[in-house]
């Protein structure tokens, strides 16, 4: 049986906050300090790395064998590439932004003198009565085009609203929790494990729990541009758990209602001693943990390997339907992913 109740009120209500809290890659300040806020609150000592990402540390029993937790804060999101001459705007995609499923989506253009401007993803030409196209036409970053909530009809008005090139964009998450259990949003990858790593901790915290290892947690914030993996790390690590959603699709084991371990993704086998040894505790503590091979994916585990890290990693997380588009997990799944995390801090 499980050690740990994880609370969930406390989870869902941290998860919404940070769901609504826009963290695009390279401009994460705000849920970075969200999730400062809630770890010092819980009496853990926390650190901002030069490149943002947050440091948070755990004493524990011992420190011969050093650990690490890993989640990103980073999301999806895209930037203004160019102020067209009708006023209207064209962005670049930050990372794997899929076209289709930000059409008709609400947003907010972020200027640098901190004005929010709210608009809407459209298609270029796309009045149905007036382009026979518009149906077919393929959603591309050359015909869709932000429609700002402002009068402007020309590059110059738009300027003097204070957008320029560079400014960030933000998706309207657009977050729903179902009475069945299931939290709906864009995001959910990976503020899902932030929010699940949180809830652990508290659990700990609140229990007077120590970590049987001195524990660092990293909440990285460039993981979808592929360089936030080894931020602030400790050299001497031993094991890194990287926690990340886990995929759903034809030919995987993973769902909604469960936490997954990624045994191999794009980058290569992860740790078979870790992985193993997860799998085992989930076994011993009730968990029904799937086990899956990812065809498309890579993580921030890959990224600390790459980069010189000499740790065993695991990789978990709970399972999320349609990553990167509308996506939707049960909270059975985020439970269980802070359960195991619990879990697996006290672990000898």
């Amino acid at each position: 049986m499980a050690l740990f109740e994880i609370s969930t009120e406390y989870l869902t209500r941290t998860l919404v906050d940070l769901l609504n809290t826009p963290s695009p890659t390279g401009d994460t300040e705000y849920a970075i300090s969200l999730v400062q806020g809630e770890l010092e609150s819980m009496g853990v000592p926390t650190e901002i790395t030069v490149k943002g990402a947050l440091l948070a540390h755990l004493e524990g029993l011992r420190s011969d064998k050093p650990r690490a937790l890993t989640a990103h804060v980073d999301t999806l999101g895209a930037m203004v590439k160019e102020i067209k001459p009708n006023g209207r705007l064209r962005l670049s995609a930050l990372n794997g932004l899929m076209w289709p499923t930000v059409e008709s989506e609400g947003l907010v253009v972020a200027t640098r003198s901190g004005r929010q401007l709210r608009g809407s993803m459209v298609l270029t030409n796309g009045a149905a009565h007036v382009n026979r196209e518009a149906s077919s036409t393929p959603r591309t970053e050359e015909t869709l085009e932000v429609r700002l909530d402002e009068r402007t009809m020309r590059a110059e008005e738009t300027r003097l609203l204070g957008v320029e090139v560079g400014d960030f964009v933000y998706f309207d998450p657009r977050v729903e929790v179902g009475e069945a259990g299931f939290i709906r949003s864009r995001f959910l990858d990976d503020k899902a494990c932030v929010a699940a790593i949180l809830a652990a901790i508290k659990a700990m915290v609140e229990s007077g729990v120590t970590p049987a290892q001195q524990t660092t947690v990293l909440i990285s914030n460039y993981e979808e541009v592929g360089h936030g993996g080894r931020d602030g790390l400790p050299e001497d690590l031993c094991e890194l758990v990287v926690l990340d959603m886990g995929c759903i699709g034809n030919g995987l084991q993973g769902d909604e209602f469960h936490c997954s371990i990624c045994m191999k993704d794009g980058g290569g086998p992860y740790s078979k001693n870790l992985s193993d040894k997860l799998r085992g505790l989930a076994d011993r503590r009730g968990i029904d943990l799937k086990a899956d091979l990812y065809p498309y994916y890579s993580s921030d585990g890959t990224v600390y390997w790459r980069s010189g890290g000499r740790a065993e990693v695991a990789l978990i997380g709970p399972g999320v339907d349609t990553s990167h588009g509308y996506e939707r997990t049960h909270k059975e799944a985020i439970l269980d992913t802070a359960r195991l995390v619990a879990e697996y801090l006290v672990e000898e």
